[in-house]
């Protein structure tokens, strides 16, 4: 890709489908920024490909649903078997990173899976980006179809109900907000991308 350009690889694991969904969302908001392009890429199987995405990207969005209080199994292999992209001299630094969940629950201690997420991208010296949206039904005039109605900050939370199928949930209004993060996500990678190009041309030049 040039340097007026960005891509962005969503990496997660979806149980049920729900996060599979959410995942889709946020590739949606990071396509609809002119100059980036997403790709969605499942944890299911850690193969080659999949690193070789990983390692091509300039910005990874990492997803997962919160099982039990923190990001399921599947991620958690996932996050180990990085250990070898760590070893290689910090292999990711630099990249942009962010994160997403969802679960049954209106709480289900997502903020957990978040800050594993987070933890995750520092130990690889990755540059973090939470959502910067105002947290929505928080007053009494209020709706359940505000962006972040479940006010997090450190990524994109979603909630579906247990007895919804991915085709019904999670809802419209945490998907709009996992567009969003999508999109901010974009824009400060094409900022960063195209800041390091300058860098980098200033100092050919002296």
């Amino acid at each position: 890709m040039s340097n007026n350009s960005a891509r962005i690889a969503v990496a997660y694991h979806s149980g049920y489908g729900h996060t599979a969904k959410q995942a889709e969302a946020v590739a949606r908001g990071a396509v609809g920024v002119s100059g980036a392009e997403a790709k969605l890429v499942p944890l299911d199987e850690l193969t080659d490909a999949v690193w070789a995405e990983l390692d091509a990207a300039d910005a990874i969005i990492f997803g997962a649903p919160t099982y039990m209080g923190s990001p399921s199994a599947v991620f958690k292999t996932f996050a180990e078997a990085s250990a070898a992209v760590w070893a290689d001299d910090l292999r990711w630094r630099d990249k942009i990173a962010a994160g997403f969940t969802n679960s049954k629950a209106m709480s289900g201690d997502k903020l957990n899976s978040l800050i594993d997420f987070s933890v995750l991208a520092a130990q690889h010296g990755m540059i973090w980006v939470g959502l910067d949206i105002y947290p929505g039904w928080s007053a009494s005039t209020a709706s359940i179809e505000d962006l972040n109605r479940l006010g997090s900050w450190l990524g994109a939370m979603a909630q579906s109900d247990s007895d919804l199928s991915a085709e019904q949930a999670p809802p419209a209004t945490d998907l709009r907000t996992a567009e969003a993060l999508g999109a901010r996500v974009a824009k400060i990678t094409l900022r960063h991308v195209r800041g390091a190009a300058e860098i980098a041309s200033e100092s050919d030049a002296a």
